[in-house]
C-alpha cells in the first residue's frame, strides 16, 4: 500500500505537503495582488489614453467647428450683399482652396447652386448649415444678437459720393471731440458705407456732440428714402394696435434706435402726464435695438420676438412689427436661402481610430514591462515579507514537538513584529504554565502523600500487632482523613470553577451578618492562638451572593490570617459598601508578605515557606479558591502587604451579584 510522503523539517518536525499550499501561501496571495495592481495600472493608463484621444478629438471637432464656421460667415456676407447665387462658385472654389474641404450650395429644395467638387459627386448626407443673411443659422449666431446679419444693408448702402463725403465730416468731428473732450475718438467704417465712432474711456456727452457736430448726424437723401419705407411699413403694422414706433439712425455710433409711444388715447380721454403721452412730440422713449452698420438696426423676432435680448424693452407686437418691416424691406436686396454642404475628403475616423502595427506593438511592450516589473517587486517585497513569517513557522513547529523554550527573532515594526512579540509572549506563558503544572502535581502528590502514608503505617501496625488502636491513635487518624477530604474537596472545588461548573445558590445576604457567622466559626481558634479577632462592619449592607461560597471565601482568609500571625496579635473583619459594590476585609498584623511573593500568593500550592510544614502554612489552595470563588461572584480579590506589620485581604462583590446567564453558564 501506497503511503503519503511528508517532508521533515528542522529538528524532525513534519512540513505539511505541497498540494493546495501555494493557493494559501503569502507569496501567492502577495504576487496575486500585485498583478491585480498591474492590471489596474494597465487599465489606468488605458484609460487616460482614451481620456487623451477623447480631448484630441474633442480638439479637433473644435477646429472643425471654426472652419466650418469660417465658410459659413463667408457665405452669408456673400448672400447679404447680392441679391441672387450668380458668381458664388468662384467664392466656394476659394474657400474650398483654403480650408480643404468640399463646400457643395444647395436650394432649399436641393438644387445645386455652387459645389468645389467634381460635377456628379454625390452630395454629403447631412446638411451643415442653413445660409440665410435674415436668419442667421443659431448655431452661429452670438448670443447677444438678433439673427439678421449685420451686413445685410439693402436700401441703407450709401453710394460713393455720399461715403466719401461722411467720411470727411466724421473726421473732422472725431479731431474735434479729441481735442475738447480729451479722450481718443476714432472714425470706423460701417457695410452701409456710414462711419462710425469708437473712443477710448467715458463717452463723450451729449453738449460735446454738438459743439462738433456737422452734416455727419442728418442722415442723407438716399437714407432717409430708406427710412420713411421702413417706417411707413412698421406704421401699417402697428395701426390696428394703436401703437407708434419710428426706426431712426445714431449718426454717432452707426446704430438703429426705435421710438415709441403708447397706444392712441379713444376720444374725450385726458392728457396723460407719463413720459410716453408726447408721443406726438417726437416720441421721447428712445430703444436701442443692437450696434448695426449703417443703419440697418434690427430686433431678434422668431416666434416670440418679445425674448430677443435687443428687442426685450419693446412689447412683443412692436418688436414683431420692427422685425417684419425690416425683414420685408432687405428681401429684395439679399441672396434667398440655401443649404450648405460641407465634408472633409481627408478625414477618415476607422483610420484616425485604428491602431498600427507598430502602435500595438509598442502598448504591448509597455504592458509586458509594467508586467515583468511588478512580478519582480512583487517577488523581492513578498521574499522580505515572508522570511520572517517562515522563522514564526519554525519556532511554532518546535514548540509543538515540546521545545518550550522556542522564540522568534523578527526585526519589523509592522504587523510581523508585532505578530512575533505576540508569539514570544505566548512562549513564555506556556513555559510558565508548564512549570506551575509540573509544580502542581508534584505538590498534590506530596500533599495527598503525607497523610496516606501516616494512616498506612499506623495501620499496619495494628494489623501487625504492634500498637493499639487506641482512642487517641484513632482521633489522629480521623485527624488524617479529614485533611485528605479537605485536599480532596477543595481540587474538586477548584476543578468545578475551572470547568465553569461550580453551582452557586444566590441570594440576598446581609454582609455584616455574614462576616459575623465567619469569625464566631474561629473565635475559639483565635483565642486558643492567643489572638484577638474583631468585627467592624457597617449596617444595611445587602448583597445578591451565595451565602455558603462567601463564608467558605472568607473562612479560608480567616484560616490563613490565623497561621500567619504570631500572638499576641490582631485580626480585624471588615465590611462595608462602595458604590455598587460590597467590599469585605481581613486585616490581621502577622509577618506579612514581601512584595514579590504578592503576585504568587492567589496561585495553587503557592505558600511563601518552601518547607511545607503545615504548622505555619496549610496545603497552598485556599487562597486559590477564594480567588475563584470571588470571580463566579462576578468581583476580585486583592492584596496588600508589609513585611513585619501584617496583610489585607480584600474581597469586593458586586450588591447585584452574578447575573443568571452566568449562573446557567456554569452549571452547564
Amino acid at each position: 500500500m501506497a503511503r503519503a510522503r511528508r517532508s521533515v523539517g528542522h529538528r524532525g518536525v513534519a512540513r505539511p505537503p505541497l498540494r493546495g499550499a501555494l493557493r494559501h501561501s503569502l507569496l501567492a496571495r502577495v504576487l496575486a495582488n500585485s498583478v491585480l495592481v498591474a492590471v489596474c495600472s494597465v487599465l489606468a493608463t488605458a484609460w487616460l489614453a482614451v481620456q487623451g484621444t477623447s480631448e484630441s478629438i474633442s480638439s479637433q471637432q473644435g477646429e472643425t467647428l471654426a472652419v466650418d464656421t469660417r465658410i459659413h460667415n463667408t457665405l452669408v456676407g456673400y448672400a447679404a450683399a447680392h441679391p441672387e447665387w450668380d458668381g458664388v462658385q468662384d467664392a466656394v472654389e476659394d474657400l474650398a482652396d483654403e480650408t480643404g474641404r468640399r463646400i457643395a450650395l444647395t436650394t432649399e429644395n436641393r438644387q445645386l447652386l455652387a459645389d468645389s467638387a467634381e460635377p456628379g459627386t454625390p452630395l454629403p448626407a447631412h446638411t451643415a448649415s442653413v445660409v440665410d443673411p435674415l436668419a442667421v443659422d443659431v448655431t452661429f449666431a452670438p448670443d447677444d444678437t438678433d439673427r439678421i446679419d449685420a451686413r445685410a444693408v439693402g436700401p441703407f448702402a450709401l453710394g460713393t459720393e455720399d461715403g466719401e463725403r461722411l467720411v470727411m465730416f466724421a473726421k473732422e468731428i472725431a479731431a474735434c471731440l479729441t481735442a475738447t473732450h480729451g479722450g481718443e475718438v476714432a472714425v470706423v467704417d460701417t457695410p452701409s458705407g456710414r462711419p462710425a465712432f469708437e473712443w477710448d474711456g467715458t463717452e463723450p456727452d451729449e453738449y460735446a456732440f454738438a459743439d462738433c457736430n456737422g452734416d455727419l448726424l442728418a442722415p442723407t437723401a438716399s437714407e432717409q428714402e430708406a427710412l420713411d419705407d421702413l417706417n411707413g411699413r412698421i406704421g401699417h403694422c402697428l395701426e390696428p394696435y394703436g401703437l407708434q414706433a419710428e426706426y431712426t439712425i445714431d449718426g454717432l455710433t452707426g446704430t438703429g434706435t426705435v421710438a415709441t409711444g403708447p397706444p392712441a388715447e379713444p376720444p374725450g380721454a385726458q392728457p396723460s402726464d407719463e413720459p410716453g403721452a408726447e408721443v406726438a412730440a417726437g416720441l421721447p422713449e428712445a430703444t436701442p435695438l443692437r450696434p448695426s452698420d449703417g443703419g440697418s438696426a434690427s430686433g431678434v423676432v422668431d416666434e416670440d420676438p418679445a425674448d430677443s435680448p435687443l428687442t426685450a424693452s419693446l412689447d412683443a407686437r412692436t418688436a414683431a412689427c420692427v422685425d417684419t418691416a425690416r425683414r420685408d424691406q432687405l428681401d429684395p436686396y439679399v441672396a434667398p436661402a440655401a443649404l450648405l454642404f460641407i465634408d472633409d475628403p481627408a478625414a477618415s475616423p476607422a483610420q484616425d481610430m485604428a491602431l498600427s502595427r507598430e502602435g500595438l506593438l509598442r502598448v504591448s511592450g509597455v504592458v509586458l514591462l509594467v508586467l515583468v516589473l511588478t512580478v519582480v517587486v512583487s517577488v523581492a517585497v513578498s521574499m522580505r515579507l515572508i522570511r520572517p513569517v517562515h522563522a514564526l513557522t519554525d519556532a511554532v513547529q518546535r514548540m509543538r514537538v515540546g521545545d518550550a523554550s522556542a522564540r522568534v527573532a523578527v526585526r519589523d515594526a509592522g504587523e510581523i513584529g508585532r505578530l512575533g512579540a505576540a508569539f514570544n509572549e505566548m512562549s513564555e506563558h506556556l513555559q510558565r504554565l508548564e512549570e506551575q503544572r509540573k509544580a502542581m502535581v508534584s505538590d498534590v502528590s506530596h500533599e495527598l502523600r503525607s497523610p496516606l502514608s501516616n494512616l498506612r503505617g499506623w495501620l499496619e501496625a495494628a494489623q501487625d500487632g504492634l500498637t493499639e488502636l487506641d482512642p487517641q491513635l484513632m482521633a489522629m487518624l480521623v485527624e488524617e482523613t479529614r485533611l485528605l477530604q479537605r485536599i480532596i474537596d477543595d481540587l474538586r472545588d477548584l476543578a468545578l470553577a475551572d470547568a465553569g461548573k461550580l453551582r452557586l445558590s444566590p441570594e440576598r445576604v446581609e454582609a455584616a451578618d455574614l462576616v459575623a457567622q465567619a469569625a464566631a466559626s474561629h473565635r475559639l481558634a483565635a483565642e486558643s492562638a492567643g489572638l484577638r479577632l474583631t468585627i467592624d462592619a457597617e449596617e444595611g449592607v445587602v448583597l445578591y451572593a451565595d451565602r455558603t461560597r462567601v463564608l467558605q471565601a472568607v473562612g479560608n482568609l480567616l484560616g490563613n490570617a490565623l497561621r500567619h500571625t504570631p500572638a499576641p496579635g490582631e485580626i480585624t473583619v471588615r465590611a462595608r459598601g462602595e458604590g455598587d459594590e460590597a467590599v469585605i476585609e481581613v486585616a490581621d498584623t502577622g509577618v506579612g508578605i514581601a512584595a514579590d511573593d504578592l503576585p504568587h500568593v492567589f496561585s495553587r500550592f503557592w505558600r511563601a515557606e518552601k518547607s511545607r510544614n503545615r504548622k505555619t502554612g496549610g496545603s497552598g489552595l485556599g487562597l486559590a479558591i477564594v480567588r475563584n470563588l470571588t470571580e463566579l461572584h462576578g468581583g476580585r480579590a486583592t492584596v496588600t502587604s508589609t513585611p513585619g506589620k501584617g496583610s489585607t485581604f480584600t474581597l469586593r462583590l458586586p450588591l447585584t451579584g452574578p447575573r443568571r446567564g452566568d449562573l446557567l453558564d456554569r452549571d452547564r
